[in-house]
């Protein structure tokens, strides 16, 4: 397969990529041709299964036999990561309730009340229709946190069975999530090792919702040893909350950095570090740097969830993600919840993260939005873990998206449809651009 003309991570020249045996064999400028051997092919070849993202064929073709995608001066980037999502709860959004406080608190105790109903059949119908949503919308990573306070592990057995089922077009990871609390709810240690014996990929927590601070240290402690003993990665939901006496992430940090596995933990939210004071953060930034954690940030729901209990001012609800930014520590972006008892709205759709990101994180000089894309891409990657089979390089699986603008700046501006989304060398979504008239 050839891609050509397009705009390789928001270069302002225009490309060609080359792709065999579903990797990256070469990376060039249009200049250089499209032959094999650099020298521009026969305009009057034919070439078998030639087209461009909106089926039309492509001019010029390359050698016989070999497919050319056309990127129509859109930008090609690595696809989109979402490295936060709870699957087993999307769609659920009204049933049995709307939460109509909109408050983690009152999501909680609804899902509570919907789990009692959950069936394997359910949560994997809605799973593979969200992830159906994302795959449409350029994202291929997804790590997805699943309750895992339930008797039954219902949802860890569906969302099991489901990873294999969308591998050819999305990898799935796995979070054993204990909703609940482990030492708050009854048997939560059990069913956590039950969860990762039977194939969650990451071992999750919730330390500020467990019934005391000690509880909160407890938990750190016996997720971050399950996970070492099972060679597990790590992401927990950390301080979720706006007391700014909720530090548990100081202790996930010296966790992960006295066993040496910072890099395969990821703090989650962390809203509490918006209401910490200066004196208190600039100490933290010395451990969260030493540690090497990584940070999801999830602007959508964060924003929503955030400030609650606040008349005004009115905080954010969001964690430091420009000064994590600032000193080299890894920090990413996920949507977190797609129509369920913690969010009404949600499309599957990275940029209107990215969007509410950079608004509600004050990254909008120029600069900063044109990179913006890194944190649905390049650091979400790295907080999954998977940063040596991830990229735009040479030798790497040939995983990319084309977004219909010439950079990101345009594809934040216009919500650009994702032309094409290629996954191993092959074509996976095709998109038509929308064409408006104005009289």
């Amino acid at each position: 397969m050839i891609i050509r003309n397009v705009h390789v991570e928001n270069d302002e020249a225009t490309s060609t990529v080359r792709i065999e045996h579903g990797v990256f064999v070469q990376i060039s400028g249009d200049t250089a041709g499209l032959g094999a051997d650099g020298s521009a092919p026969d305009s009057d070849s034919e070439g078998d299964g030639a087209f461009d993202c909106n089926g039309r064929a492509a001019k010029p073709q390359p050698q016989p036999g070999e497919t050319v995608v056309d990127g129509q001066g859109g930008v090609l980037l690595p696809p989109f990561v979402d490295p936060h999502v709870h699957l087993d709860a999307a769609l659920t959004a009204g049933d049995p309730e709307w939460n109509e406080t909109g408050t983690l608190f009152d999501g909680i105790r609804i899902w509570s009340e919907r789990k009692k109903s959950l069936t394997i059949a359910d949560a994997k119908d809605r799973a593979r229709r969200t992830i159906d949503m994302m795959v449409r919308h350029g994202i291929q990573h997804i790590r997805s946190h699943v309750d895992v306070t339930d008797p039954d592990l219902v949802a860890l057995h569906a969302l099991l069975e489901l990873k294999a089922e969308v591998e050819p077009y999305a990898d799935l990871q796995i979070v054993a999530f204990p909703q609940e609390g482990i030492l708050s709810y009854p048997n939560g240690k059990e069913l956590m090792r039950q969860a990762i014996n039977e194939g969650a990929d990451v071992v999750g927590g919730i330390p500020h919702f467990e019934f005391t601070r000690d509880y909160g240290v407890e938990s750190l402690k016996f997720l971050i040893d399950l996970a070492v003993k099972n060679d597990r990665l790590v992401d927990v939901h950390c301080d979720e909350i706006d007391d700014p006496a909720s530090r548990n992430l100081e202790v996930l940090a010296t966790l992960a950095l006295e066993n040496g596995i910072g890099e395969r933990v990821t703090a989650s939210h962390t809203t509490a570090m918006g209401s910490y004071n200066d004196a208190y953060t600039y100490k933290l930034f010395r451990l969260l740097k030493m540690s090497g954690i990584s940070f999801v940030s999830n602007p959508l729901v964060n924003m929503h969830l955030g400030g609650r209990f606040d008349t005004y001012p009115k905080r954010r609800g969001l964690t430091r993600v420009k000064e994590l930014d600032a000193d080299g520590i890894n920090a990413a972006f996920g949507e977190d919840d797609i129509r369920d008892p913690w969010s009404p709205l949600g499309a599957g759709n990275m940029l209107d993260v990215v969007r509410m990101g950079v608004y509600a994180a004050q990254l909008m000089g120029y600069s900063q939005i044109m990179d913006s894309y890194k944190y649905v891409t390049y650091n979400g990657a790295k907080a999954l873990h998977i940063t040596d089979r991830y990229g735009i390089e040479v030798s790497k699986p040939a995983n990319c998206i084309i977004l219909n603008a010439p950079n990101f700046y345009e594809a934040l501006n216009e919500n650009a449809e994702v032309l094409c989304s290629i996954r191993a060398g092959k074509v996976i979504v095709s998109t038509q651009p929308h064409v408006t008239t104005v009289y």
